[in-house]
């Protein structure tokens, strides 16, 4: 995986322990270029200071925890770049974090205690195959639609689209 040599990383945890193991997981995946943080506010600081190309970013962590990192790292007028992908790591998995980090704008979701797979396969994830980005009233982040429904016919998905407008695209009301 030499293809990572050139990732700039930057790692935000508040736990000094689980930097040093997500580090050396990255280390040992080829990633060369590790920048560590011990908070959301620390975080945004480096990526004002220098180019980061992905975000590795704990849930948890005080004053500036994970989800608030995401939502500036998107949405602020003075961020450094609104694409950053956002690895969010939480040990925490219920529905309504994960749902939360979703919404903040959060790329994707590890669980701890990490592995060097499940890393990998996230890096891999938003590196080589990314989402596009969607912005509407109250969102800008990644696409949140994971998969397509198989009878999916045509542009119009939701219950609010005009029905009369789907006529012709050959779909049938279910």
């Amino acid at each position: 995986m030499s293809s990572l040599q050139a990732l700039q990383v930057l790692l935000v945890d508040d736990n000094q322990h689980m930097r040093a193991i997500t580090s050396a997981v990255l280390q040992s995946a080829g990633v060369r270029k590790v920048r560590e943080a011990a908070d959301g506010a620390a975080g945004l600081e480096i990526l004002r200071e220098q180019s980061i190309d992905l975000a590795i970013v704990d849930f948890n962590m005080f004053p500036l925890d994970g989800v608030e990192f995401t939502r500036l790292v998107r949405n602020s007028p003075d961020t450094a770049n609104p694409y950053l992908p956002i690895i969010m790591m939480t040990g925490h998995s219920e529905k309504s974090r994960v749902y939360e980090a979703r919404d903040a704008g959060v790329t994707e979701f590890v669980v701890k205690p990490i592995t060097a797979k499940a890393i990998l396969d996230r890096i891999q994830a938003v590196i080589f195959k990314p989402r596009p980005f969607v912005k509407t009233d109250g969102y800008f982040g990644p696409d949140r639609r994971r998969t397509t429904a198989s009878n999916y016919k045509g542009p119009l998905r939701r219950s609010t689209d005009q029905a009369g407008e789907a006529a012709g695209n050959g779909s049938s009301a279910a």
